[in-house]
């Protein structure tokens, strides 16, 4: 395609759908979260958790109608020890581990421990807002596999997972890639790709003084997982639907969008695919056909 179509499903589409979204670790450090063009257009609601109280303060002053945020850390339940970390965002339930960081330019600073906060955590399952979940939005620096394993209810209704997971143990103990991927499947979701994949490079080599060039080791990255497509029969047509918005709102995931959509029109006899289709073709996509 030489264009993409139009950036929301509602543009092309006569639906009526709300996506509800989970951000665990709504911190707004790293810019607009994907589903923000949906929450703008007033097609999503929003809980959010963060127990930084400087990022919580932020995400309450900016907040919108449709938005609610907790000051809880997610976790299993237990109480725990919150490590602040000299960057923000290396914040972290467990221990950052010195002897992976060393061997990059910057992380044995970022990841250095300025003070510790004793943290009652609690479990995604235990938290009536999230009842409904759609989109679940996870990044809590190496506790990921701990919100997923105490979240069995909320994952059984959701469509959708984004999920920070890292290839080297930045944090003691910190289960990887791997172990969230087998902990995933074992729910019904399969993995749809990696968006965006960090890579850095190992010391002494430095890129053009840039500590944060990437290079050759991978480190961390967001993967985007989806229901089985294969298992597709287990989902209500209004999570078809979800589903649909949020593949093509958030990730610009065409493909998979119209897949669901050709089994949400089989399940009620709607006529959504086609005229999809007939979209991704009149914005460049003269390859676009099915």
């Amino acid at each position: 395609m030489t264009a993409g179509p139009p950036s929301s499903l509602f543009a092309i589409l006569d639906i009526q759908a709300t996506v509800k979204v989970v951000d665990v670790g709504a911190n707004p450090i790293d810019g607009d979260p994907p589903y923000a063009g949906l929450l703008r257009a007033g097609h999503a609601e929003v809980v959010g958790f963060e127990p930084n109280r400087a990022a919580l303060a932020t995400l309450e002053r900016r907040k919108g109608p449709r938005e609610t945020y907790l000051p809880h850390a997610v976790g299993d339940g237990r109480s725990h020890t919150l490590r602040h970390c000299q960057a923000p965002g290396m914040t972290s339930l467990l221990e950052p581990n010195p002897a992976v960081l060393a061997l990059f330019h910057g992380f044995a600073e970022w990841g250095r421990v300025v003070r510790t906060e004793p943290v009652d955590t609690v479990r995604l399952d235990d938290i009536p807002q999230t009842a409904g979940m759609d989109l679940l939005k996870l990044d809590v620096q190496g506790a990921e596999l701990m919100v997923l394993e105490h979240a069995a209810e909320r994952l059984a209704g959701a469509v959708v997972v984004q999920a920070e997971v890292e290839f080297l143990p930045m944090y003691r103990d910190q289960p990887l890639f791997a172990e969230i991927d087998q902990c995933l499947r074992r729910h019904g979701f399969a993995l749809h790709r990696f968006d965006p994949l960090v890579s850095r490079v190992v010391k002494p080599l430095l890129l053009d003084n840039n500590k944060l060039a990437g290079f050759s080791q991978l480190l961390w990255a967001d993967a985007i997982y989806v229901r089985d497509l294969t298992r597709l029969d287990r989902l209500s047509p209004a999570k078809l639907l979800g589903a649909a918005v949020i593949l093509h709102d958030c990730y610009r995931a065409y493909d998979v969008a119209l897949f669901l959509l050709l089994q949400h029109d089989r399940a009620t006899g709607s006529a959504h695919a086609p005229r999809y289709l007939g979209a991704l073709a009149q914005q460049g996509g003269a390859g676009a056909r099915a």
